[in-house]
């Protein structure tokens, strides 16, 4: 069984840094693309960032310039490194990953269980 395994999360002062990383881990055979995304209590699921198995990036508006999604396919992990932090960034931030997990099989959309960040001084 596949799963994303989210780590990275925590409290940091407005304009501090966090890195989450997300591995998956299990039978993975192949991913395609992923994405961060962002959920507060009762609203719907935002998409921060995504990138494609070729690396190509897309950035909400808001993390345009601070944020940086990155991915090695080799170790089956994404990161997303975040910089100058501020108090709107706080949220649960959940990874996504369309993942294979054998050549005859189909690509299944998996979701990580979330890592809080808290930005607060």
């Amino acid at each position: 069984q596949v799963q994303l395994v989210e780590s990275g999360g925590g409290l940091v002062e407005p304009g501090g840094s966090l890195r989450l990383s997300c591995a998956a881990t299990g039978s993975v055979y192949s991913i395609n693309d992923m994405g961060w995304y962002r959920q507060a209590p009762g609203e719907q699921r935002e998409l921060v960032a995504s990138i494609s198995v070729y690396g190509k990036t897309n950035y909400v508006d808001s993390a345009k310039g601070r944020f940086t999604i990155t991915r090695d396919n080799g170790k089956n992990t994404m990161y997303l490194q975040m910089n100058s932090l501020k108090p709107e960034d706080a949220d649960v931030y959940l990874c996504n990953a369309g993942v294979l997990a054998s050549p005859r099989g189909e690509y299944v959309d998996i979701w990580g269980q979330g890592a809080l960040v808290n930005v607060s001084s």
